[in-house]
């Protein structure tokens, strides 16, 4: 990963949550933080900006702890909120907090505590969050829209669709005319097209845990595997005013799958 972040001079990361397994960090004092992060990703590529988003596990600690600033004096690379938006300015990253929309978390929690400080009323903390989200594509000018979270909408993984995103969440991707939407959750690298449009689901979630084989589930008929690779991996995303470009490596740095895209009216004038 070091390796391709020199090879294209990189601007950020982005992580697509459960950034601090299995239970996220049990707070700011936590050594997990300089174990799984800062004495981790040490190679001058990665010293920039790491944008992450909260994912189910990261919600079993203290979630107060890893949206500190605080642990920016600790490292300074580290960006951690629930939903934000990075402008680069002919794309915009929108990081959109997923795991609150998940009933199953609430209603049958099994063995696990889940820290809601911060999202409860829930009902009130979703509504909320999808107005913003709605607001924010909208009045986007910018050329391209990139959509992180970390569950996922689409995905033939272990953990499949998450029905509640497809719901409440798709359809104002779809509305916005976002390019990508981008998670984790699932433990593996996958790219699903689909025929309802133009969106384009990247699941990326191999950066440290991988599925063992044979866990993948059927996707319906609308919708297309372009790719699928059950085991360690990243991705990349290279953006121009004209066209997108997206990269699956193995943990090798060995490239699995690439996909790109192009705006057109601006591709052809160029």
């Amino acid at each position: 990963m070091g390796e391709i972040g020199d090879k294209l001079d990189i601007d950020f990361v982005i992580s697509t949550g459960d950034n601090f397994y299995d239970n996220g960090l049990n707070s700011l004092h936590d050594p997990l933080f300089q174990d799984s992060f800062i004495n981790i990703y040490t190679t001058p590529s990665l010293q920039k900006p790491w944008y992450s988003v909260l994912g189910n596990h990261d919600y079993r600690g203290d979630v107060r702890a890893q949206l500190s600033p605080m642990l920016r004096a600790l490292d300074n690379r580290w960006v951690c909120m629930r939903s934000f938006i990075v402008n680069a300015e002919i794309v915009d990253f929108l990081f959109v907090d997923t795991t609150p929309f998940v009933d199953k978390y609430f209603i049958q929690p099994n063995k696990h505590v889940y820290d809601w400080s911060g999202v409860l009323p829930r009902q009130t903390y979703l509504n909320n969050l999808l107005k913003e989200v709605d607001v924010a594509l909208r009045e986007s000018v910018a050329k391209w829209k990139i959509v992180i979270g970390h569950h996922t909408i689409k995905s033939a993984g272990h953990h499949g669709n998450t029905i509640e995103l497809e719901k409440h969440l798709l359809p104002i991707l779809q509305a916005n005319e976002v390019d990508l939407y981008v998670n984790g959750h699932d433990h593996c690298l996958e790219h699903i097209s689909s025929v309802d449009s133009n969106i384009q689901f990247m699941t990326s979630g191999g950066g440290s845990k991988a599925w063992k084989g044979g866990d993948v589930n059927y996707l319906e008929p609308k919708e297309q595997m372009k790719f699928y690779y059950d085991g360690q991996g990243f991705m990349s995303v290279h953006v121009s005013e004209a066209e997108l470009r997206v990269v699956f490596y193995d943990v090798f740095g060995h490239v699995l799958h690439h996909w790109k895209t192009y705006k057109e009216a601006l591709y052809f004038a160029s």
